[in-house]
């Protein structure tokens, strides 16, 4: 456990902003910040279709997504036996959190355009 690390840093938008400024060849065009709710199914957001397929578990929906970018680098460090269980228990993990506080992604966008 203790050899295993993924380093994630997420800057903010005035950090994005101004790294893509100081080189100096490109402008700002927009900067966009956006809030997306962790669950694409929430009530609220007009998706509650009809089919009965649709998987509206907010849990196993961002525990899905995490597995398919962050499998390979497990299973290439602990094995593959673990895999199921230990998202098992991050859905379970997830679905906690999700109902007990609003839960959301922050996307920021940056458009810049070339001077010159």
């Amino acid at each position: 456990m203790n050899s295993f690390n993924i380093p994630q840093y997420t800057p903010s938008p005035f950090e994005i902003k101004s790294q893509g400024l100081e080189e100096g060849s490109f402008a700002l065009d927009r900067l966009e910040v956006s809030q997306v709710n962790w669950n694409a199914y929430s009530s609220n957001n007009g998706l509650n279709g009809a089919d009965g397929l649709i998987k509206k578990d907010g849990g196993y929906n961002v525990a899905q997504c995490m597995r398919a970018v962050a499998e390979p680098l497990l299973v290439s460090h602990f094995g593959e036996a673990i895999i199921d269980e230990v998202f098992d228990r991050y859905r379970d993990i997830i679905a906690d959190r999700m109902s007990k506080e609003k839960t959301e992604f922050i996307n920021v966008t940056v458009s810049m355009k070339k001077i010159g």
